[in-house]
């Protein structure tokens, strides 16, 4: 797989379908999650963390890749994710909506692992969308 093939992958069936084990193939123990200028430690440890949370939250979670773009090691994916708000999330109670997220996520890519990860979510239109927040 080519570092786009190997990163959609990731997303849409180990991510998707929740295969913890498998994410050590994909995500460098020594992988940093990039915000703004910071390099924090993530590796495929946190990696696995972060997606049990995500999942108690939205059982039915899922991602799809829509658009992808590379330049040498990086690559950058346009995505959808669905879940079913089930756990408590930021504070809020479950509301067992079904909600969509888009998002832009900014992976780098060296010898077949991830070794950076960042990106955003678009959290504010969906809640708002969604009667979850109110502007006041």
């Amino acid at each position: 797989m080519n570092n786009k093939e190997m990163i959609k992958y990731f997303y849409e069936t180990v991510v998707t379908e929740n295969l913890l084990d498998e994410v050590c193939r994909f995500v460098s123990p020594d992988c940093v999650l990039k915000i703004g200028e910071d390099d924090i430690p993530l590796g495929d440890d946190g990696m696995k963390t972060h997606l049990i949370e995500v999942k108690k939250t939205y059982p039915d979670y899922s991602m799809k890749i829509l658009r992808q773009f590379c330049e040498g090691d990086y690559v950058i994916s346009e995505f959808i994710m669905e879940g079913t708000h089930m756990g408590e999330w930021l504070g809020m109670k479950p509301t067992n909506k079904r909600l969509r997220f888009t998002g832009v996520d900014i992976d780098k890519v060296v010898n077949g692992k991830m070794v950076e990860h960042g990106g955003a979510v678009n959290t504010f239109e969906t809640l708002f969308e969604e009667h979850m927040i109110k502007l006041v």
